[in-house]
């Protein structure tokens, strides 16, 4: 099989998965964002599971790759306001650019409620923000027990529900019309700072 052709379906399949969500995800709806002949997806995943498998494989690819990018571009925030700068921006991503990713690896999440099978798939992903978010808190020299790493990756979890949402009133409610003073609130509830 065509290692390209497979990658530009697993990227048409997560848009169509973002954009139409589980029950849009069809063979005829991955053929036509990949812009192939009616057919080729069912050709590559013949079945509706192999092409969820397809997606989740796709979004962890990505996921690696991003980590990757991260882990690349230098040594990572060292102090506090650094930190939140980071948080920020990536609560800005999932706004943005990153929006069709979450959106996908959202719903392979409800799909893995019902198929063990993609729950192990994704299972790296989520395992791999609690020990990234361990090693930021470190990184700048704040506290990195268990307790607060969990805390901190279940908050920006329950951010990404709401910013995917986008509805004004809970987005202010919560303090995610402003992602540089929710991340900096963050940080300093689950990490005060020392009085001077």
């Amino acid at each position: 099989m065509n290692q390209d052709r497979r990658d530009r379906l697993g990227d048409a399949a997560v848009s169509v998965l973002a954009a139409a969500g589980a029950r849009g995800l069809t063979h005829r709806a991955v053929d036509t964002a990949a812009d192939v002949p009616p057919g080729t997806a069912k050709n590559y995943f013949p079945t509706r599971d192999a092409l969820l498998r397809a997606v989740a494989e796709r979004c962890l690819e990505q996921y690696r790759q991003r980590t990757a990018s991260l882990a690349g571009a230098g040594p990572g925030p060292r102090d506090r306001d650094a930190l939140a700068t980071f948080l920020a921006a990536l609560l800005r991503d999932v706004a943005g650019p990153g929006r069709a990713r979450m959106l996908a690896y959202l719903e392979l999440q409800t799909e893995a409620a019902r198929r063990p099978w993609l729950a192990a798939l994704l299972d790296p992903i989520g395992a791999g923000d609690f020990a990234a978010h361990g090693h930021l808190l470190a990184g700048t020299g704040l506290p990195a027990d268990p307790d607060r790493v969990r805390a901190l990756t279940l908050a920006l979890h329950g951010a990404l529900l709401h910013l995917l949402a986008g509805a004004p009133t809970t987005l202010a409610a919560a303090g995610l019309d402003d992602p540089d003073a929710f991340a900096r609130n963050l940080l300093t509830s689950l990490c005060p700072e020392e009085p001077r």
